[in-house]
């Protein structure tokens, strides 16, 4: 990997891949005609941190591109200013990519274009790695054929991908918004240099173009407290808060983000070995808008895994709503270990988290009645978690039982495989423990009590799933190459995900009839033969489709719909609802077009640049892209859109309705 400034390729990518260079010319002389004290009263927050990153690198003013960019304010000449006016426009370009789904997309487009191994990186030693490993569990010496290395370096892509998402999802959420732009973007940069993390030690290997492990596990946080401290450094604000002595030593010696980072990952590994046994303890609620020093400082070292150890993500979060906390006893009597933590957003309830991994319930909290007893005081709104709350009680049933090696009963079997629903949490991602039971039970059989189908009509494989006479298919199916001209009998039913990366006909395809997953056609160009279930458990990605002739699309649909390049929606029919987003980034016009009651996510209309009467969805959950629209006779908005209509290019609507 080539070494890189910290800014220097994400500031360009968003400067002039997204506003375009006209764009930012605009923007740079239209501040540049201010006065020059109107210019440094906008500079004044950003001088410290400037400051900060001058001391660290004394040539950073220097760089060329930077100096590019300030070429046209000749009364900007220290060093801190040059910096700080970067960080301002940094701050400013990160703002528009945050609040446009559009562009967060390119963003990460373009960074997995960048950081993702190719797949001439891959290196022979990781193939030999899985030669010997199917030799130590007695398959001989396996020979890695051409298929077998192009599906593993696919796994290894998707890996990398999904761990750097989870850093760039972060930073656009709301909670990352108290940290500057400039350190998220200093922090991610130096997380790209991160390998294996060794947590005795506490330190990360250093990252080369050829290493295949995913980047480093986002742990929020030791990132909030990391940051947090940073920050305060950069500030000139004290650090005496801080218990771990190393730390401190780390910090004061200009010590990179890994070594920091490692640092505090370790230390919350040592400290949460023990202390969850312990049931009784206190509700404590901490009021909005009051001071987060002492809600953080509650947190801070106690392994909770959440971002609110760190006091400015607890001060935004405190500005939002009331903060609840779950204290059991310490060794010594007091209640001072947090274990669960309801966070308000005025009168709805923001989420709720655990101490488990992914910020889940822990077992021995999850077999009691304390959140469930918390919930009821929350009313319709904590009815809402109640669902949460027996999926985690009946998941640590089954996992006692399963360690105990009592047999499950078909319901309970029907539930740890999500026949019939998934399983719910707390947490940011999947419950572990779901994939550490099943992984160690033996699947077929199971399989065969819930479904009633023999053994030999069931899959668990790829190679059993496309070889003909099965109706059910439990796990993800990756079809990695996909020839028209062949035909492909898949099974009746999926209990998972369909990738179809190079599939560009579906005359010769015939799908299960009940998918319980995603479906993912991102190369099919026409839907010519395409017939789709009725009913599809997750995200349709027809995102290359590029006319909605011969489209029937699902009735219901329980994830995303991407559409993203159908230039026109003649005869094209909508499901009722969207539970995610639903992306027709490409359309032009949107005649005759019936848009869904509800679009539970993004509604992503990025291309429509003139309109006659467009009524939009009655809710959307999340941001209405409509960025490029210049006018229209007619445009009825959402009645609740919760976050926010982009309408940049707006000069005239006859009839808006709001």
């Amino acid at each position: 990997m080539k070494k890189t400034h910290y800014y220097k390729i994400i500031f360009f990518f968003l400067v002039f891949s997204f506003t375009g260079v006209h764009n930012y010319q605009n923007i740079s002389r239209g501040l540049a005609s201010k006065t020059s004290l109107q210019c440094r009263e906008s500079l004044a927050t950003f001088l410290r941190s400037a400051e900060y990153t001058h001391k660290r690198d004394s040539s950073f003013h220097q760089r060329p591109r930077l100096l590019r960019i300030l070429n046209h304010l000749k009364d900007l000449n220290k060093p801190k200013e040059k910096i700080a006016y970067y960080f301002l426009q940094l701050e400013k370009q990160f703002k528009k990519v945050k609040n446009s789904s559009r562009y967060s997309e390119r963003l990460k487009k373009f960074l997995h274009q960048k950081y993702i191994i190719a797949s001439d990186q891959v290196p022979e030693s990781y193939f030999d790695r899985q030669r010997t490993i199917m030799r130590n569990q007695g398959h001989g010496d396996v020979p890695i054929t051409d298929a077998m290395r192009e599906e593993a370096i696919t796994v290894l892509q998707i890996d990398q991908k999904d761990s750097l998402d989870e850093w760039l999802d972060y930073f656009f959420t709301d909670d990352a918004d108290v940290y500057p732009t400039w350190l998220k973007m200093w922090s991610f940069e130096e997380m790209l240099k991160l390998g294996n993390f060794n947590s005795e030690a506490g330190k990360f290997a250093k990252r080369t173009a050829d290493t295949v492990a995913p980047y480093a596990e986002l742990n929020r946080e030791a990132y909030g407290i990391v940051i947090d401290a940073i920050s305060k450094k950069s500030n000139g604000e004290r650090i005496d808060d801080l218990t771990n002595d190393h730390l401190k030593e780390l910090l004061n010696s200009g010590a990179s983000f890994g070594k920091l980072y490692g640092e505090v990952l370790k230390e919350l590994k040592n400290i949460k070995q023990g202390g969850l046994s312990e049931t009784q303890g206190v509700w404590v609620k901490y009021k909005q808008g009051s001071n987060a020093s002492e809600l953080a400082q509650s947190l801070k070292g106690k392994a909770t895994g959440w971002c609110t150890a760190g006091e400015s993500t607890a001060q935004s979060q405190l500005n939002q709503g009331d903060f609840y906390v779950f204290y059991t006893k310490d060794q010594v009597g007091n209640n001072t270990n947090p274990r669960l933590a309801i966070r308000m957003e005025g009168q709805i309830i923001g989420e709720i988290r655990g101490v488990a991994s992914d910020q889940n319930l822990d077992e021995v909290i999850a077999k009691t009645s304390i959140l469930d007893n918390k919930l009821s005081e929350f009313g319709d709104e904590g009815k809402r978690y109640q669902e949460n709350s027996n999926d985690m009680r009946v998941l640590t049933d089954i996992a006692d039982k399963h360690q105990q090696n009592i047999d499950l009963s078909v319901d309970e079997l029907k539930f740890l495989y999500e026949i019939d629903k998934k399983i719910t949490g707390f947490g940011y991602s999947k419950d572990p423990r779901i994939g550490e039971i099943v992984s160690t039970r033996n699947i077929r059989k199971d399989l065969v009590q819930i479904t009633g189908f023999k053994e030999s009509e069931i899959s668990i494989t790829k190679e059993e799933a496309l070889s003909g006479g099965i109706k059910y298919h439990y796990g993800n199916l990756d079809i990695v190459t996909l020839y028209t001209d062949e035909k492909m009998i898949l099974p009746e039913i999926v209990n998972g995900n369909i990738y179809f990366n190079s599939l560009s006909s579906a005359e010769n395809l015939t799908l299960p009839k009940v998918i319980n997953g995603d479906l993912h056609l991102g190369a099919l160009k026409r839907a010519k033969g395409l017939v789709l279930p009725k009913n599809i458990g997750g995200y349709l990605h027809l995102g290359w489709l590029e006319s909605p002739k011969d489209l029937i699309l699902p009735e219901v649909l329980e994830g995303s719909l991407n559409l993203g390049s159908l230039k026109n929606a003649k005869g094209l029919k909508l499901p009722r609802n969207i539970p995610g987003h639903l992306i027709l980034g490409s359309l032009t016009n949107t005649k005759g077009l019936v848009f869904p009651d509800d679009v539970y996510g993004d509604l992503i209309l990025s291309n429509l640049k003139k309109i006659g009467v467009l009524t939009l969805p009655a809710r959307v959950g999340g941001t209405v892209d409509l960025t490029s629209l210049i006018s229209g006779n007619y445009l009825k908005l959402p009645e609740v859109s919760e976050e926010d209509i982009s309408l940049w290019s707006l000069k005239r609507i006859d009839n808006l309705i709001v």
